[in-house]
């Protein structure tokens, strides 16, 4: 899998740029605010239909271009997949209202025909690097949620769908819980929305259990090698509420003061799953109307680093919390190389690469095990402001393209 072509339009500081990429490894380098991050980003754009960076994509849009009465950007590639190529697009724009204001509209297309979000899923695969990585272990819970959609829609359609589903129908249902609280009315109005979040949440729930747990295994074995065997790694997938595990629903239902749960605990993806789900958004909603939010389901989920060394037994920490600023950034490339290996073993393809600046964060051992990878990748662009952080030999190999003020100097 690789990038043929990439256009830009409008996007970030990109007025117009017309690019034929090189299959072997692209090295952008230049000051910083030249554009060269913006590249990237555009590249993830196109694979997930969302910016890694902002989730106000109203930004992505050139601010010269609405000044110029052309508020809109425009993302374009021709991917090549098994030999076969295909036109991907994006674009963003500001549409006027009479009313002087203006509405966000964003259009996807693939092979020039619009597409909604979840279709993007196995057209372009791409695993990111970042400095901000390290935010996956020490930031808030909503990183590490946004984490896990932006690579499973990479690759799972119905996942990706069930999101966009399950968001919708959480904005409707605390909507309609401020209503609940400030005018009263009818609970029975909750029951649509409460049906949708428990199907989609269950779904969402059981493809990140999967994925968490297939990372965590992966992970474990590179960071023993990146490490030299001196500290170990886990993931740990922790669901807001997980009606699967019998413990866990046992407390929730003491915490409610409600009789212990004595059922047998249904399979994930029974029936049983979405009942028991149902059952806790309809148990809670005295406390979530007077708060006005729903407080039950995946978009309060977590996911937890945790790491130890053999030589301290079974003492373990979690790295978000107690973790140095070293072990966080080793747990991050760790699960950045675990996605890269899953990634290529569930879709039988190797991913685009795309490397922001993340060398320059890790020591002579960790950067040599990573530039490693991507000699091993299809395409990979990297980019950096010092060119001496790479041997002599890794940037003869490489295509080296300035980036400055927006243009690409080839």
């Amino acid at each position: 899998m690789h990038i043929r072509y990439l256009s830009l339009t409008n996007f970030r500081n990109y007025a117009r740029l017309e690019l034929a990429l090189p299959e072997r490894t692209l090295l952008l380098h230049g000051a910083n605010a030249q554009g060269k991050t913006s590249l990237l980003e555009a590249v993830y754009l196109l694979a997930t239909g969302a910016s890694p960076l902002t989730s106000t994509e109203r930004q992505l849009i050139r601010w010269e271009a609405e000044a110029e009465g052309l508020p809109y950007a425009r993302v374009w590639a021709e991917v090549v997949r098994r030999d076969q190529a295909q036109e991907l697009e994006i674009i963003l724009e500001k549409k006027p209202l009479a009313n002087g204001s203006s509405r966000f509209q964003k259009s996807i297309r693939i092979n020039r025909a619009r597409k909604r979000r979840a279709d993007l899923a196995g057209h372009l695969n791409v695993v990111l690097f970042t400095p901000q990585d390290v935010e996956l272990v020490s930031g808030s819970p909503s990183v590490r949620r946004r984490y896990l959609d932006g690579t499973l829609c990479q690759v799972d359609g119905e996942y990706c769908r069930a999101v966009g589903l399950y968001a919708e129908a959480l904005r409707q249902r605390n909507a309609a819980l401020r209503h609940l609280r400030d005018e009263g009315g009818d609970q029975s109005q909750l029951l649509p929305f409460e049906e949708t979040l428990a199907r989609t949440g269950v779904l969402i729930a059981d493809r990140r259990r999967g994925l968490v747990a297939t990372l965590s295994q992966k992970a474990a074995e590179i960071h023993r090698r990146l490490t030299g065997a001196l500290e170990w790694l886990r993931l740990e997938y922790r669901p807001n509420f997980d009606p699967a595990a019998p413990p866990a629903r046992e407390r929730y239902q003491m915490g409610l003061g409600l009789p212990p749960y004595t059922g047998p605990p249904p399979e994930v993806g029974d029936d049983g799953l979405v009942e028991a789900f149902r059952a806790a958004l309809q148990a809670r909603r005295p406390d979530e109307i007077l708060r006005g939010m729903t407080l039950t389901g995946p978009h309060r989920d977590e996911m937890r680093f945790i790491a130890g060394s053999p030589a301290q037994g079974t003492h373990e920490v979690d790295l978000g919390t107690f973790g140095s600023r070293g072990q966080q950034r080793t747990a991050v490339l760790s699960l950045k190389l675990a996605e890269l290996a899953w990634m290529q073993e569930h879709t039988g393809e190797k991913p685009v690469l795309l490397l922001d600046e993340v060398l320059a964060e890790l020591d002579a051992s960790r950067r040599r095990y990573l530039l490693a990878q991507v000699e091993a990748a299809e395409q990979a662009l990297l980019t950096a402001t010092d060119l001496e952080m790479f041997s002599p030999e890794f940037r003869q190999r490489a295509t080296l393209w300035e980036v400055r003020g927006g243009v690409i100097l080839t």
